[in-house]
Formats: C-alpha cells, sequence, structure tokens
C-alpha cells in the first residue's frame, strides 16, 4: 500500500499540489484552515476532492478548525457533498483490510478547538479507538514522538494517548500540530509519524510523507 501523509496546511494546502505523488490513499492529519470559517473548509474540500491520483483521500481536523467543533452541521453539508473525500471525527474506515482510525482531539491548548483536559477528560476520547485499529490518526502526537519544538527540550505529546498506543499497538500514528516535530521514529510495534508540512512561521517548508507499507509484516520503505 503506498501512502502519503501531509497534515497542518492551515489554507496553503494549494502550495503542495505538484508533491502530491499519487497512491493508494492520502492521510491529512488536521489543521486545514486557519479558524475553521466555512469558505475555507469549503475551500480545502474542493481542493482535496480534486486530487485525482489516489484511490482514498482521508483527513481529519486540528484544534483551528472550529467549524467542526462549532457549525456541525452547514460544514458536514460541505463535506458530505463531496464524494470522493472521507472525515472522521472518532470514527474509523477500512481499506482493503486495513482499519483506519481518526480522531481530532489534544490536551489542552490555550483556547483552541477540540481540547480536552488531561487524565480523564482526554481519555474517554482515546478509549474510543478500537483495539484493532491499523492506522491511528490523530491530530496531535504522543507524548515522547515526533513531539518536540525545535530548540526545546520539552515533550509536548499527550501521554494518555502513549499509554493508549502502547496499549493496542497500532501499526502506523500519524499526527501533527507539532509542525517542527515533523519526521519519523519507531518502536517495536509503531510507526510514528508527524507529517506537517509548514513549520512554526507557518511557510511551507517539509515535504509530504511517501511510504510503502506492508500491512501484513508492517515493514514500511521511505519514497522520498
Amino acid at each position: 500500500m503506498k501512502i502519503t501523509f501531509i497534515s497542518d496546511t492551515h489554507t496553503k494546502h494549494k502550495q503542495i499540489t505538484h508533491a502530491l505523488t499519487g497512491g493508494d490513499v492520502l492521510i491529512h492529519s488536521g489543521d486545514i484552515s486557519s479558524m475553521g470559517y466555512e469558505h475555507e473548509i469549503a475551500q480545502f474540500c474542493k481542493w482535496f476532492n480534486e486530487i485525482d491520483n489516489y484511490n482514498h483521500k482521508i483527513f481529519i481536523a486540528g484544534n483551528h478548525d472550529w467549524g467542526f467543533q462549532d457549525n456541525v452541521e452547514k460544514v458536514m453539508q460541505i463535506v458530505n457533498s463531496y464524494k470522493t473525500i472521507t472525515y472522521l471525527q472518532d470514527d474509523w474506515v477500512k481499506i482493503d483490510g486495513v482499519k483506519i482510525y481518526g480522531s481530532p482531539w489534544q490536551p489542552r491548548f490555550h483556547n483552541w478547538a477540540f481540547n480536552a483536559d488531561r487524565g480523564e477528560d482526554i481519555q474517554q476520547h482515546w478509549n474510543k479507538i478500537p483495539t484493532d485499529s491499523d492506522i491511528l490518526i490523530t491530530h496531535g502526537p504522543a507524548y515522547g514522538y515526533v513531539d518536540r519544538v525545535i530548540g526545546q527540550n520539552e515533550h509536548l505529546g499527550c501521554s494518555d494517548l502513549r499509554v493508549k498506543i502502547q496499549e493496542i499497538k497500532p501499526k502506523i500514528h500519524v499526527c501533527g500540530h507539532i509542525h517542527t516535530g515533523y519526521g519519523y521514529v519507531c518502536n517495536e510495534h509503531t510507526h510514528f509519524f508527524n507529517a506537517s508540512v509548514l513549520n512554526e512561521s507557518y511557510n511551507y517548508a517539509h515535504k509530504p510523507i511517501d511510504i510503502e507499507w506492508d500491512k501484513t509484516t508492517n515493514q514500511m520503505t521511505y519514497l522520498n
């Protein structure tokens, strides 16, 4: 399965069109907009729908994407008007036998969308993740994995999410949110990707991540 990961395009999605090389699945890990305005969501969905070199296109919301929290009915009318894209919010889809689950929640971060307090508040969201998930998409990273701002030593990821991942052991976890956390690490069970394409100054700085992945062996090869 050839998969492309992107995240945190913040209305600048058209800048990466040329870098989307095509494949089986394109996954966006949230923050498609600046503030989740209707017109921003509509513009993103139109662009996402028009990408024609992937068999499946999946995205979740992020902390900037307020419309998915505060203007749900109207926003979902926009999303559902396009038939080639899939939006996941605490939900899953199965593609070629691969179970993909998406969730927008994150530990409280200023006054943004999809905030939850660490501990029981956010655990209720992570407890919804199916134990047989193959690919997990969340907006924010798990603690200790692709979750640091360059030049700072503090891990910013969610420790409760890390516990859940250690429990269910998805083959792949992809996120964004911490722009300079862009990159890849792996433990013995899970491949962790931060696919943020913008840097901390909101400039396009990181390429989409292309991989070739064997769902049976969980072997992964970088293609770029």
